[in-house]
């Protein structure tokens, strides 16, 4: 397989998720190996989309470089993932892509109507090697050999609308854009006080965000699956092990893993070139 890109450039307006505001995002076609970047238009700076440029994992997985950040972008990133895009650029005027509807799959429409092009460049995969963990109180994240690309899932929330979920799915353009890509986001009503008040959730409604309040789910209606919130975790998972620059070849097993397991369990992978190899796609 050769390297994928854009065919056009596709430019779209939008609620920022926790800065609010309208951010303009243009999705362009770049040069074979460029991989992606993100590049802040009112700063003049680029960042790559890369592990080691995670700087915050909050409320989301945020990069930065030269002073300059982006936020929210796993998404963005599970959506050009799940496209098999390996070279973009993603032109921002503001601190976060727009959320849009809270799923990637609001993000893959984008990319498919742009179209898709092969350069001609190879097309690498990171091949796990040998089980890696990293683990932070009852949370814990592995990637462990496996000649596919997997997620084995499992969250458990005090809220009976949650409660105990899991999933165990195999990755395919055609799966992730039927099983994962609609999946939206989710937030409890009671940290949004909090929230707020710290400058964040401001572009957050009950159009983009499934909103939870103690054991009710307050806007039933946007709900697309029964077990939606562990499939918006596969989601976040899946955009956030983008970063690692190529697609992953193995099992990635996460339990109660949030935005700050997933990059450390990259840089953990990544620490020790006995864990991965690096191999042609064929």
């Amino acid at each position: 397989m050769t390297r994928r890109t854009l065919a056009a450039e596709i430019a779209i307006e939008g609620l920022a998720l926790h800065a609010g505001g309208t951010v303009h995002m243009v999705l362009a076609p770049a040069a074979s190996g460029a991989g992606v970047v993100f590049r802040r238009s009112d700063l003049g700076i680029d960042i790559p989309a890369l592990y080691d440029h995670v700087g915050e994992t909050r409320l989301g997985t945020v990069i930065g470089d030269k002073g300059a950040s982006v936020g929210v972008i796993e998404h963005l990133m599970a959506a050009v993932a799940g496209a098999g895009i390996d070279d973009l650029v993603v032109i921002l005027d503001g601190p976060e892509p727009p959320i849009l509807a809270g799923d990637a799959l609001s993000y893959l429409v984008l990319l498919e109507k742009a179209g898709l092009r092969d350069t001609g460049g190879a097309r690498d995969a990171i091949v796990v090697k040998r089980r890696v963990e990293v683990a932070s109180g009852e949370a814990r994240a592995a990637l462990v050999p496996d000649e596919l690309c997997v997620f084995d899932f499992e969250i458990s929330f005090p809220s009976v609308v949650i409660g105990e979920q899991s999933l165990l799915w195999q990755f395919s353009e055609a799966a992730f854009r039927r099983d994962i890509a609609p999946a939206r986001t989710f937030g409890f009503v009671h940290e949004l006080d909090a929230l707020t008040k710290a400058g964040l959730a401001r572009g957050a409604s009950l159009e983009n965000t499934l909103a939870i309040d103690g054991d009710t789910l307050v806007n039933p209606e946007l709900r697309r699956f029964p077990d939606e919130f562990v499939r918006h975790k596969i989601l976040d998972a899946l955009g956030d092990l983008a970063l690692a620059g190529s697609p992953i070849v193995g099992r990635f097993e996460g339990r109660r893993s949030g935005h700050a397991l997933n990059n450390a369990l990259l840089r953990a992978l990544f620490a020790d070139p006995e864990n991965y190899e690096r191999t042609a796609v064929l």
